[in-house]
């Protein structure tokens, strides 16, 4: 039943204050970034700001309808939308308006609606509906299997646009899981294909001499030998040391280990090649550190660096920049992918600093909400977007530093785009209704 006292009863006062705080914080930095002084208005539909205003509008829109929901309509139709979303996502490839090089836009007008966007809130749901029923638990394997498949799902298709980036956020959903009884070793299986993926984009076109043979092999040739060997070894230690009684389980999860490992290896070498673009793959093999820049092919980090630098301690002040503004365009994309180094210019090291604790505060004020939670569903949920903003963050301002490949991650609240504000802002005001509700449910 909804309570008649108000439609902001319960609701998380520090949550909301912060959400609002943030993305108009935004909208000023991109009406500085993108400034024309032929349309100054901050409300002109022709330039980037004046659409950023109108998304924040229709995003207040729909989290006033968000809070008018009831939690139950919320928790009952989760798998209905996280299917709208798939739909979306097919449709999309089919329908959709190609931009660098991704078909993953549906055009409207002059807008563009991402459904990529859209999707990390279906498998938020989903996961989350399908996690708190009382007999799933994330140590049985057909559990696991269909957690996978939650996720699986939309990232095919999303790779079939492509949009790495977008795929590499569905990576976030392991810190929820982990939270929510995965096993630690399975967290380590997945630091361990991190690792072997970076040495094999590393090694990918390198040589290495054999030991006792003196023969050179394919880098990628030479890391799965040096894997074999260590299985090898292994292999022996647990004959050795390891009962019998649990000796044919070890052996097996060591074999099962290391074919995933050999898989990891070609499978990361062949989606170079053959999923990512010419740019994407020039990005990475400069963070890498694989090829140099004589020609300056790392012109976005190199000038987001500058930018950054540029701002010294207290920053030249608001729409004070003079690297990332639209009149310079010394820096690419600085009111979308890099809107961090405009916030970082103008504000310093003051205003930069100030940003990471602000998120920091949001991600702290998440997790508040998520462990007073007596609903599983809204725990597992208010854990999912944090892990979300958190992995957009990180991968965010990582771009901008130069410690990232640039694959075209937005800074939640901050950067242009409709899709993207909207999301975040329907996450963000999920969370306000299903924990104003917290004390009325107990699944």
């Amino acid at each position: 039943m909804r309570n008649e006292k108000g439609l902001f009863r319960n609701v998380d006062r520090g949550l909301l204050i912060i959400y609002l705080l943030m993305v108009s914080m935004g909208v000023a930095n991109i009406y500085s970034s993108a400034f024309n002084p032929e349309h100054p208005f901050v409300l002109d539909q022709s330039m980037e700001y004046g659409k950023q205003a109108l998304w924040f509008g229709i995003s207040i829109f729909l989290g006033g309808i968000i809070l008018l929901l009831e939690g139950t309509f919320i928790r009952k139709f989760a798998y209905e939308f996280y299917g709208a979303m798939l739909v979306l996502l097919i449709a999309v490839l089919v329908v959709g308006v190609e931009k660098n090089g991704a078909k993953a836009w549906f055009g409207v007008g002059s807008f563009g609606i991402q459904p990529s966007e859209f999707a990390k809130i279906g498998v938020a749901l989903a996961l989350s509906k399908f996690l708190s029923t009382p007999q799933i638990r994330l140590d049985d394997t057909g559990s696991r299997l269909y957690t996978a498949l939650f996720i699986g799902a939309p990232a095919l298709l999303i790779l079939l646009q492509p949009d790495v980036g977008t795929i590499i956020v569905f990576v976030s959903f392991v810190l929820m899981l982990y939270r929510e009884g995965m096993s630690g070793n399975l967290l380590l299986y997945g630091l361990l294909a991190i690792v072997l993926a970076v040495l094999s984009l590393k090694l990918k076109e390198t040589t290495m001499e054999l030991p006792l043979f003196g023969q050179e092999v394919n880098g990628t040739i030479g890391l799965i030998i040096v894997l074999s060997v260590m299985a090898i070894l292994v292999f022996f230690l647990i004959r050795q040391m390891v009962n019998k009684r649990n000796r044919r389980l070890a052996i097996t999860l060591l074999f099962i280990v290391f074919i995933g490992s050999v898989g990891v290896v070609y499978g990361v070498k062949w989606a170079f090649y053959n999923v990512f673009q010419e740019h994407q793959r020039t990005r990475i093999d400069l963070t890498l550190g694989n090829i140099e820049d004589p020609d300056g092919k790392d012109y976005n980090s190199n000038r987001a660096k500058a930018a950054i630098g540029s701002g010294g301690f207290f920053g030249k002040g608001f729409m004070g920049s003079t690297l990332a503004n639209s009149s310079q365009k010394h820096v690419p994309m600085q009111s979308t992918d890099f809107i961090y180094c405009t916030l970082s210019e103008e504000w310093g090291f003051l205003g930069s600093v100030t940003i990471i604790l602000l998120f920091m505060l949001l991600l702290f004020r998440l997790t508040i909400i998520a462990e007073r939670q007596r609903s599983t569903f809204t725990r597992i949920f208010t854990y999912c977007v944090s892990s979300i903003i958190f992995f957009h963050f990180l991968i965010n301002v990582g771009m901008a530093i130069g410690l990232a490949p640039v694959i075209g991650i937005p800074l939640p609240f901050f950067s242009y785009g409709g899709s993207s504000l909207m999301a975040f802002s329907m996450l963000i005001f999920l969370v306000l209704k299903l924990d104003s509700e917290r004390l009325d449910v107990l699944r």
